[in-house]
């Protein structure tokens, strides 16, 4: 177990939980983190979106009026607190998007499948760039870390409302 035998001993040494929760908080509607990041970009009407495993791990949705290619891209650069990559590729206004966060840039065939006008997720591949032309789909890539900070943190705000527990999340941030 080498390192990861080492981390758990120090948790442990000081008396510390670890809860890890991946998939469940990318595809939770209310505190999931493709979700959240949506509503925070202004879609609304969420459905689950984005396959994996055989269920769907993010959410697709719809801006009330569409916007301009820039101006979604800059809502996904703030939301995610860093510029991401991005692959404009479709037309110039933004109507429907599909949000798989983390590594998840195969779904993108899925947001091309679904008509989407764009989709969000961490990372991209290096096929994406010229997909996203093809296929007349944005595509963005706002980073891994950055794109699945936003399930957890709700979470600790949740289980401190709804059970008195003191909670803290602990940004240590990831340029990946």
């Amino acid at each position: 177990m080498g390192s990861f035998r080492d981390r758990l001993r120090l948790l442990i040494e000081n008396r510390m939980s670890l809860i890890a929760y991946h998939l469940p908080l990318d595809r939770h509607l209310e505190l999931g983190n493709a979700a959240l990041l949506a509503r925070r970009i202004g879609l609304e009407e969420l459905e689950p979106f984005g396959i994996h495993c055989g269920a769907p791990a993010g959410v697709c949705g719809v801006f009330p009026d569409p916007v301009e290619v820039e101006e979604f891209i800059a809502a996904v650069a703030e939301a995610c607190e860093r510029e991401p990559q991005a692959f404009p590729g479709g037309e110039p206004l933004v109507s429907s998007v599909g949000i798989v966060t983390g590594g998840a840039q195969k779904e993108f065939h899925q947001a091309v499948a679904a008509g989407l006008d764009a989709f969000v997720t961490g990372e991209a591949s290096e096929w994406v760039m010229h997909q996203a032309t093809e296929d007349r789909v944005h595509f963005v890539a706002a980073g891994h870390y950055a794109t699945e900070r936003f399930g957890i943190r709700a979470l600790g705000h949740w289980i401190a409302d709804h059970h008195g527990l003191e909670v803290e999340f602990i940004d240590i941030p990831n340029p990946v």
